[in-house]
């Protein structure tokens, strides 16, 4: 299984999927299919962390007047099930390993997978 979580309309996940070859990878933009119960503890059983794979940057967290400080694991969890703008973004998930995120040591982390794995 090679899956990529991403947001059409956000530039980010373009650019960094545009760096990748990503043949035989499917693509799920989350707005039109949005994450499943299923698809989130595959991510979690990855993680351990709900947390991990929670976006503080969503501007659903300032309209839901929400302080990100004071969630909780169950908190993390409902919301990413709630509204596709929670989940950090893009996620690229294999069987075996997850990326989370643009942050710049997810994007090396990415590319060493690529590098090794075409």
């Amino acid at each position: 299984m090679k899956k990529v979580f991403y947001l059409n309309t956000c530039d980010t996940c373009r650019k960094i999927l545009a760096k990748f070859n990503l043949k035989g990878w499917e693509l799920r933009e989350i707005k039109k299919e949005p994450l499943t119960k299923d698809e989130l503890e595959g991510m979690y059983k990855k993680t351990k962390s709900y947390e991990a794979l929670f976006s503080k940057k969503s501007t659903q967290i300032k309209l839901r007047d929400l302080d990100a400080k004071t969630l909780q694991e169950n908190d993390f969890k409902d919301l990413l099930l709630d509204h596709y703008t929670f989940l950090k973004r893009p996620v690229f998930l294999t069987d075996n390993e997850i990326f989370i995120g643009n942050d710049k040591k997810n994007l090396e982390a990415l590319r060493e997978f690529f590098a090794a794995n075409e």
